[in-house]
């Protein structure tokens, strides 16, 4: 009799083991969720503001560089905005991950969503990173000058709108794998 309750009292350790460890994963993946959400959302309203006019000979000729003007920007914009929007949902069943510990359905479905975003939060990202990189270096071949030694606030704003994006996409992979740690620790 005393082995069978010495095995009881080692298995119900390690169950209370495995449901703190699993907590402190919800916790950090709660923060990550929090900072991700910040960097997008900060990232598309840099560049949904990025706006910049330079005179040109006279006072009523000016050159204007706007996020706008390009679409791959746009895109970019509105990428970060649908993650962000995303992200901010997600926190309840965030949440709910800290609260409850048998939560497997909840999880596969933020791995499978969180996917889809790391997906289309890359795809913007990418996409503007093409057209920042022309605007910094140009492209001889096609004649696009680099227009960064003009427009050099622009260049910045979205130059600093895409590393907030790139960590965004960096915290997701760590939450998709958080997720995935948390999941196989249940099974």
């Amino acid at each position: 009799m005393k082995s069978g309750q010495a095995d009881i009292v080692e298995t119900s350790k390690g169950i209370q083991k495995s449901g703190l460890m699993s907590r402190r994963i919800a916790i950090l993946e709660f923060i990550l969720r929090i900072v991700a959400c910040f960097n997008t959302m900060g990232s598309a309203i840099l560049m949904g503001t990025t706006h910049e006019t330079l005179p040109f000979f006279t006072q009523f000729i000016r050159f204007q560089a706007e996020y706008s003007d390009l679409p791959a920007l746009t895109f970019f914009v509105v990428a970060n905005a649908v993650v962000s929007g995303y992200l901010i949902l997600s926190l309840t069943l965030a949440f709910v991950h800290i609260v409850k510990s048998k939560t497997q359905n909840s999880r596969i479905l933020l791995i499978v969503l969180d996917v889809v975003m790391l997906g289309l939060l890359a795809a913007g990202a990418s996409s503007a990173a093409a057209i920042v990189y022309l605007a910094h270096n140009g492209n001889n071949k096609t004649n696009w000058f680099a227009i960064c030694q003009q427009f050099n606030s622009f260049c910045e704003r979205i130059s600093g709108s895409l590393i907030g994006s790139f960590i965004a996409v960096f915290i997701l992979i760590l939450l998709i794998l958080l997720s995935a740690i948390a999941l196989s620790r249940r099974n």
